[in-house]
């Protein structure tokens, strides 16, 4: 009688289960069709660069997840003649097919966060330096340097590019003057000032106005300031543990190198103490100079995380 049940139970799960392989698979790949829909009916490359940036790569990661469940699925499905002989078969499979799905999962998700970036960066790259073309006329539109591009900001978005929060670029067709600005997240972050309305509110310093004991939480103060409009804004922050001085401290050298106009792109790779790796591309030694001056590793993790 007991085997009956067994029986019945197995066949009941190998119809569920095959009928939840094509649910699991098709939410998958409809899940990721729906995205490249959304990317495709986007009418600018700005409009396709924002989307692709923000969501691409976890699409395809929610995607992949869903292929995974789909594999552990259908491995509940084979061998069914086996499975009929004991249920010890049955619970070996659950647990081979887990494993599978897991180890599939795991493997795409280290692809993605370690060998997509780089795929993704490229496809960036493009979007963005793609020659925009005039609405009016047609005409290919010529992308300013950063030296040139200053006479078409205004000195909020200059002062945003100066601490690196925003970096504009700067459209204009030769031929009639007409002019596109695209605003772009910069290398660093920094806070939207409430009094100016621009992305340059930056952490200047942190005072330690009451220490944390071991039966008692402290109190940190952060001063920000707007380097346009000179805000100061003050935050303070509980501390529910000791704070202990890092024995190291790094330092930066100063003018690497001298201004060579044979380099075209300024690479510049940060690695942390902890194995953190910062990659930022500058168009010349000068931005990369000041990028180096106003760069804080842990300040930027902090606001990061």
């Amino acid at each position: 009688m007991n085997n009956d049940l067994y029986l019945d139970f197995l066949a009941k799960w190998q119809q569920i289960v095959y009928i939840l392989v094509f649910i699991t698979l098709g939410i998958g790949v409809l899940n990721y069709l729906f995205y490249k829909i959304s990317f495709m009916s986007k009418a600018t490359f700005k409009e396709k660069f924002d989307l692709a940036s923000e969501k691409e790569s976890k699409k395809l990661l929610s995607g992949h997840i869903f292929v995974a469940i789909a594999l552990f699925l259908f491995c509940n499905t084979l061998e069914y003649e086996t499975m009929q002989l004991d249920p010890l078969w049955f619970f070996i499979r659950l647990f081979v097919s887990l494993c599978i799905g897991v180890l599939y999962g795991y493997i795409a998700q280290l692809i993605i966060k370690f060998y997509y970036p780089g795929v993704l960066e490229k496809k960036l790259k493009k979007l963005r330096y793609t020659p925009r073309i005039n609405p009016e006329n047609g005409n290919k539109m010529k992308l300013l340097s950063e030296s040139e591009e200053d006479a078409y900001l205004d000195e909020g978005m200059q002062a945003e590019e100066n601490v690196f929060s925003v970096d504009y670029d700067v459209w204009i067709d030769e031929a009639s003057g007409y002019t596109k600005i695209e605003k772009y997240k910069g290398h660093l972050s920094a806070l939207e000032c409430d009094r100016c309305g621009f992305q340059t509110l930056r952490l200047q310093k942190e005072e330690i106005i009451k220490e944390a004991t071991d039966t008692e939480d402290g109190e940190l103060q952060k001063e920000f300031k707007c380097s346009y409009c000179n805000r100061i804004k003050r935050k303070n922050v509980i501390l529910t543990h000791k704070i202990k001085e890092s024995s190291t401290t790094g330092t930066l050298i100063d003018n690497p190198l001298d201004h060579d106009n044979r380099i075209s792109v300024v690479k510049i790779e940060i690695h942390g103490s902890n194995g953190e790796l910062k990659e930022y591309d500058f168009q010349n030694l000068d931005q990369a100079k000041n990028f180096l001056n106003e760069f804080d590793f842990e300040k930027l993790r902090e606001e990061s995380i």
